[in-house]
């Protein structure tokens, strides 16, 4: 019988099936009236649409009126850039890195802080589930998505805590009423990993009740890398998504959303390690099945006027299933076979009230109230020397963490000023049953309260020059692995969890100055966040009996610990230029630094510095071309004392894409891409893997793409 993921996929493809899917409208189309033709030199520029963000301030504003950096990719970039998820669509963007273990394994990293560190959303839903490898930003098909959006620095007043580094938001298409029938579709092969991806999606409705499906499905075989193929990077997705809205009277709508996706046969090659056992040889991590299962119902009352407001209300339920096996590939001759299994379900119910209210034109008022509980009770099989059959040592038993916070948040506008102040106030709590197998029942629970602020200002200096200053504070408390863990992880080390983990807070000035003007958008952020209590994984390897690892892994021992402080500074800006009519050059460049106060040596992992540039253009009617060269350098600056020789340097390197566009009709349009054009060997600083043994990106490959709308 079909798991649930695949039944709602194949209930939805038949559906979509009466009519093939087409565009919403793009990222620029849903954005507002354009600025209006400016002349450059004499020439006649294109408009330029002003960017507009969601998740900056809880509502569809514009980015000139929010002081803070927003990222924004559109569905046609994700497209272009043939990103088969949110690691690969964010990839050389200002201020943001990957951290990946695999191809599926692909973790977008905000100034330098990671997935534990970013809140994760999916239509404003919290993706949130403990993860020991891969991707948590995977679980979902980007070839659904309409656009993301990354909001960089502490964002914990809207979405509490996690949000230390950020927010990522991933947008799905929306049942529209009125909207008619429309549909979008496309298809996209590439070389490197022989492999093709497809979407499709419709939307039906009418003034009273509308409706949306989507589907999606990838397959991707291990992919080639310059030193040949890249063993176990294959893997097979299948998602489906769908949602009902309904009119119930003067405005009021009923939604109804289902999310679905499934993940077959990934492995995390950066995970392999030298196992304490000869017998064993190396391990490597692999799931061989993983789903995600989400359900919403929605709420919305709203009412124009002299006092316009607007009142949302959700109710969600998610489910995030794993088969998480580590193959000893030595073991019982090849292929070898698992020295221990996990299966784990991390069950999230959440709810969100949240309201809008313009009381005077000068102020924007919002406030909300959200909760969200997770529980998990992972069982693990775990093979014990010298036979190594497997056993039952299950990491902790009904761990659950709840949270509750409420936030207050208003944006003002007085001339040339427009002031957005923030404040929220979160309780967490933490616990488990047991731990270690049962063996321990004492000391499991733990409460923490914060509070989170921001204070943020835009000034209007002259057309086309907006300078803005944030300050912002976030926190984060400890998930359930840095809790209650103690268990092998991907990198190598054995983990001991900590119940009594302090949160970690994060205080962030950011100054900046954005603009649009004369064929001209650009954006230049300068920053220093300090974070307190940093959480991390501290090496305590050591004899037998130095430290609290099992026997076999006091060499390879890790504690979760809270380090006395942290800073990271960094710069970033971008810029798009029309250079002449039909022709746009892009600039992106970020640097970054961050400090371990505590040994007063470079923070653990952290981005290399990089920089893009990149040209668009009209070569004939119809045809568009585009290039795009990064260049990251060398880093050197490595957490020496703290990662005991665990982190090392990595090479610099460039690469150049080309690609080329025919729009052979309104409605459809064809591009061929060749990435990493010169079959660069290289895998960023933050890709897992021994030191020298890091697993490497994919060389040079031919990418066709499809995309249509009917």
């Amino acid at each position: 019988m079909p798991v649930p993921s695949q039944r709602l996929a194949l209930a939805i493809a038949a559906s979509a099936a009466q009519a093939v899917a087409s565009a919403q409208p793009s990222e620029a189309s849903e954005a507002a009236t354009p600025i209006g033709a400016q002349v450059v030199a004499g020439l006649q520029a294109a408009p330029l649409l002003p960017r507009i963000t969601v998740s900056a301030k809880g509502y569809r504003a514009a980015d000139l009126d929010t002081p803070a950096s927003a990222v924004i990719v559109g569905r046609e970039q994700i497209l272009d850039r043939g990103a088969a998820n949110v690691g690969d669509a964010l990839r050389g963007e200002p201020g943001l890195a990957v951290a990946s273990d695999g191809a599926q394994g692909a973790n977008p990293v905000i100034r330098g802080l990671k997935r534990e560190s970013i809140v994760l959303q999916v239509d404003g839903m919290r993706l949130n589930s403990a993860q020991p490898a891969g991707a948590v930003a995977s679980f979902m098909s980007l070839g659904l998505a309409e656009r993301v959006e990354v909001i960089k620095g502490p964002a914990s007043v809207l979405y509490g805590t996690g949000a230390l580094g950020g927010v990522i938001d991933v947008q799905l298409p929306q049942a529209e009423l009125g909207s008619g029938t429309e549909g979008r579709a496309q298809l996209l092969a590439d070389s490197a990993s022989r492999g093709w991806r497809g979407a499709g999606v419709v939307r039906m409705g009418n003034d009273q009740v509308a409706a949306m499906a989507g589907v999606a499905a990838l397959h991707a075989d291990d992919y080639e890398a310059p030193g040949g193929r890249v063993d176990r990077t294959g893997y097979d997705s299948l998602s489906a998504i769908g949602q009902l809205r309904v009119r119930l009277g003067a405005g009021q709508t009923l939604r109804a959303s289902l999310q679905s996706h499934q993940d077959d046969d990934v492995a995390y090659p950066g995970s392999t390690r030298p196992h304490p056992s000869p017998a064993v040889g190396t391990t490597t991590v692999y799931s061989p099945e993983q789903r995600r299962e989400l359900a919403e119902l929605g709420w919305n009352l709203s009412a124009d006027g002299a006092t316009p407001w607007s009142l949302d209300a959700r109710l969600y339920r998610q489910q995030v299933a794993r088969q998480i096996f580590s193959r000893g590939n030595a073991l019982g001759g090849a292929p070898g076979r698992d020295i221990a299994q996990t299966r784990v379900r991390f069950d999230t119910d959440g709810l969100g009230l949240r309201a809008q209210w313009r009381p005077h034109p000068a102020h924007q008022l919002a406030a909300g109230v959200d909760a969200w509980r997770m529980e998990a009770s992972p069982t693990r099989l775990v093979g014990q020397p010298p036979s190594f059959a497997l056993m039952p040592n299950n990491p902790f038993d009904d761990g659950r963490i709840e949270a509750l916070g409420a936030f207050v948040q208003d944006d003002m506008v007085a001339g040339d000023w427009r002031v957005l102040a923030g404040l929220r106030a979160d309780r967490v709590r933490g616990r488990a049953a047991s731990i270690a197998n049962g063996t321990v029942t004492d000391g499991l629970a733990r409460s923490d309260s914060a509070v989170s602020g921001q204070l943020g200002v835009v000034w209007e200096a002259a057309p086309g020059l907006r300078p803005y200053a944030n300050l912002a504070r976030g926190f984060r408390a400890g998930e359930m692995r840095e809790r209650f863990e103690a268990s092998p992880r991907a990198d190598g080390f054995y983990y001991v969890g900590n119940p009594q983990i302090r949160p970690e807070t994060a205080t962030q000035l950011e100054l900046g100055v954005k603009g649009e003007r004369l064929g001209l958008q650009y954006q230049l952020a300068a920053y220093v966040n300090r974070i307190d209590d940093y959480i991390t994984g501290r090496d305590v390897s050591g004899a037998p009996g130095s430290n609290r690892c099992p026997p076999a892994f006091t060499a390879t021992c890790k504690e979760t610990v809270n380090l006395g402080q942290a800073t990271i500074r960094g710069i970033e800006g971008w810029l798009r230029w029309q250079a002449a009519p039909g022709h746009w050059l892009t600039a992106a460049a970020s640097a970054l630094r961050g400090t371990n106060e505590d040994l007063d040596e470079p923070l653990f992992q952290m981005p290399a510095d990089e920089i893009s540039i990149g040209w668009e253009g009209t070569i004939a009617p119809g045809w568009r071309a585009d290039a795009t060269l990064r260049a990251v350098r060398r880093q050197d600056r490595v957490a020496a004392v703290f990662a005991r020789g665990t982190e090392n340097p990595t090479a610099g390197f460039a690469t150049a894409d080309l690609g080329v566009v025919w729009q052979a009709t309104s409605r459809h349009r064809l591009r061929v891409a060749l990435k990493n054009l010169a079959d660069k060997a290289y895998h960023e600083h933050l890709a897992d893997g021994v030191s020298g043994q890091e697993t490497p990106a994919p060389g040079r490959s031919l990418q066709v793409s499809w995309s249509g709308s009917f």
